[in-house]
């Protein structure tokens, strides 16, 4: 019962400690929804070390030293608690993120993270020494059903109710709970050294005399979890960058990823090869499909389901086929150390190299095609199987003829993905597509992230200075710029884009641009005019904005236009009061602030609604219709002002209503959010 509680806690805290951190820094770096996948390569190098550490003190040091050792580490470790990041961390603007959120990582959660992570193959190896031939693969199984609860759990029972810094504390005390359990076990295992078995081995003769794995086998237990690895942040990374950076959908994937570790780990009956294999082809089939240029869809009730399945199954076929060739106890630590590896290798293909090697999300079609091959190389290296070693001829090529297909499929994809735009780059922020459409008067050109629309321009001479999409002059943000009728004025707008609202520009103006991605600076001067052809001055701040408007004297903007998005959601601590408190920092008295909440799945302007009223302001919702002729879409604008009667004006009052109040909605701020209140 010691060693299952010890498991157990430890899984639970190495798993809750993952959403919670991603969500503390998530506004350091611009809501990106790469936070959570740099986050998870962290942890999966972290968890690697941890493993590795585990298999050298048991097989290398006496248990004497090796108990000693480990008691000194974990009271080390209790120095680093509370794990609240230090504000140092912040970045300035221009540096690499997944380098710095790296070492913001390591210096914050590093050790104790290490340590937890030790705990799963650590004491699963006292199990066996301890109780003489045990079987400890069941224990496996209940870390990883303590992990999948930890995260069920955030979402739904710790993040609604308290805030990220009473999170950390409370995993602070856990934290301490957790050292003294592992203590207890690491002194018994002193008392228990003098009748110990030599380290890493089992008492019993046919452990000691059992064969050591091939080195096919032992490729597979690299391979296996590297490939579900990839999937799991590659799935993760199409469902989070035109939807949310939010808790939530981190942990449905990582929850899929860990149910099939419980459930082929805690019996091998629950793996049913044949009927997972046939489903494994569907899935991949489907999903290929679906993330086609042509067949993509932005429809969570199609997109959620399907990717979650596809996950699942792939994930079941990686940690069955993992089961199955599980070791003799005598080289547990070694083939849990394999599996760490195999984890590692996957989230730095996603979470590291695949960023800086490709110009768009082409890690998820290379994946679904390596799956497929990786299903074969299993099934050519199981003699269990008529296809052992290429038997059954006919057999074996009609699976290459169903790989070589999807292969294929995936390939055109990718090759016409490239083929249709004139510009395509990515980086930590997400990918970026520019391309142009039509012809004559009605060419245009956009820039889009994602499947969204960040701005577009017109090509024509004439119409190049048109505010176009969600920026026209009768949406919210284009009224306000015109009702403000000062001469000169000043504007702020937090959110480049391709630069669209500089079009709104007159002679002595300022417009000043707060970006935090590089290469959106990049493409909005070499691809599109609207900068170059504003009679005002433009000048663009790279950074996220927050930390840049923090470090700078107040502005006395005439207007501050909101519009940074992260695909199709708006980043999240620019929802906050602190971050509204700030607005009208740098907001002159009258000053308006446009907030663009457009968004096909959360409903933004209650939040936006509730910061106003606690700083004392007016809101006002603004909802314009589509205007094809002068491309302009559909928008909602909510305009906020400190000006007593401001929006009892007819241009306000025709345009737009005032705010709906939310009663059962809490105040957002930088220690608390809840994206699933708003959910549409």
């Amino acid at each position: 019962m010691l060693y299952a509680v010890t498991i157990f806690v430890s899984a639970f805290l190495l798993f809750q400690i993952e959403p919670l951190i991603a969500k503390m820094i998530l506004p350091w770096f611009g809501g990106s929804a790469a936070v959570w996948t740099t986050c998870l390569l962290f942890f999966q190098v972290a968890l690697l070390g941890g493993y590795l550490y585990a298999h050298w003190t048991t097989h290398g040091l006496a248990p004497r030293t090796q108990a000693a050792v480990h008691v000194a580490l974990l009271a080390a470790s209790l120095l680093l608690l509370p794990v609240i990041p230090a504000a140092a961390w912040k970045p300035a603007g221009g540096e690499d993120p997944i380098l710095r959120i790296l070492g913001l990582l390591g210096v914050t959660v590093g050790l104790p993270y290490f340590l937890l992570s030790t705990t799963g193959p650590l004491a699963q190896a006292w199990y066996v020494d301890d109780r003489k031939g045990a079987v400890p693969y069941r224990l496996y199984a209940l870390s990883n059903l303590g992990s999948m609860l930890a995260l069920l759990s955030y979402p739904v029972l710790v993040e609604p109710f308290t805030t990220t810094r009473h999170q950390a504390q409370l995993w602070s005390l856990g934290y301490g709970l957790f050292v003294a359990l592992t203590m207890v076990l690491a002194l018994r295992r002193r008392r228990l050294a003098k009748t110990a078995p030599a380290a890493g081995e089992t008492p019993d003769p046919a452990g000691r005399n059992a064969a050591r794995p091939d080195l096919a086998t032992r490729l597979l237990w690299v391979l296996l979890p590297a490939c579900a690895s990839a999937l799991l942040l590659a799935v993760t990374n199409h469902l989070t960058q035109n939807i949310a950076a939010i808790p939530f959908l981190w942990v449905l994937p990582l929850s899929i990823y860990l149910l099939s570790f419980i459930i082929t780990f805690d019996r091998e009956a629950w793996y049913r090869r044949k009927l997972f294999l046939r489903l494994l082809a569907v899935a991949l089939a489907t999903m290929a499909y679906t993330i086609s240029e042509d067949n993509e869809t932005t429809d969570l009730r199609v997109l959620i389901p399907l990717f979650a399945a596809g996950l699942f199954i792939a994930c079941m076929v990686c940690h069955g086929e993992l089961a199955r060739l599980k070791p003799d106890p005598r080289f547990l630590t070694s083939y849990y150390l394999m599996i760490a590896l195999g984890g590692a290798l996957g989230g730095i293909l996603v979470g590291f190299a695949a960023p800086y090697l490709f110009r768009g999300y082409y890690e998820l079609p290379v994946i679904l095609a390596a799956c497929g091959a990786l299903v074969l190389l299993v099934l050519y290296f199981d003699p269990a199987t008529p296809l052992y070693r290429g038997k059954w001829r006919i057999a074996w090529a009609g699976l290459l003829v169903l790989l070589a297909g999807l292969v294929a499929t995936l390939g055109m994809g990718i090759r016409s993905s490239i083929a249709d735009y004139r510009v395509r780059m990515r980086s930590f922020y997400g990918g970026l597509r520019v391309m142009d459409e039509g012809s004559g008067e009605e060419a245009t050109r956009k820039l889009m992230h994602g499947t969204i629309n960040h701005g577009e321009q017109f090509l024509w001479p004439g119409r190049s200075r048109k505010p176009t999409t969600y920026y026209g002059p009768k949406t919210g943000v284009g009224l306000a710029l015109q009702y403000s009728g000062r001469t000169p004025q000043r504007v702020g707008i937090v959110g480049l884009g391709a630069g669209t609202l500089a079009a709104y520009g007159r002679k002595g103006d300022v417009y000043r641009f707060y970006e935090i991605n590089p290469q959106v600076v990049q493409l909005a001067r070499s691809e599109f005019r609207f900068l170059r052809e504003s009679e005002a001055r433009t000048e663009v701040v790279l950074g996220d904005a927050r930390l840049s408007m923090e470090r700078e004297p107040g502005q006395q903007y005439d207007v501050l236009a909101v519009d940074a998005f992260s695909g199709d959601a708006i980043p999240v601590h620019l929802l906050t009061r602190e971050a509204f408190a700030l607005y009208f920092r740098h907001l002159k008295p009258d000053g308006i602030l446009a907030m663009h909440v457009s968004n096909r799945y959360l409903a933004l302007d209650p939040v936006v609604e509730k910061a106003a009223l606690a700083l004392g302001k007016q809101a006002l919702v603004v909802d314009n219709g589509e205007d094809e002729a002068n491309d302009v879409f559909e928008a909602t604008w909510v305009l906020v002002s400190g000006r007593p009667g401001i929006f009892d004006a007819p241009v306000f009052r025709q345009a737009g209503k005032l705010c709906r109040t939310a009663p059962r909605l809490r105040m957002w701020t930088d220690d608390y959010s809840n994206l699933l209140q708003i959910l549409k």
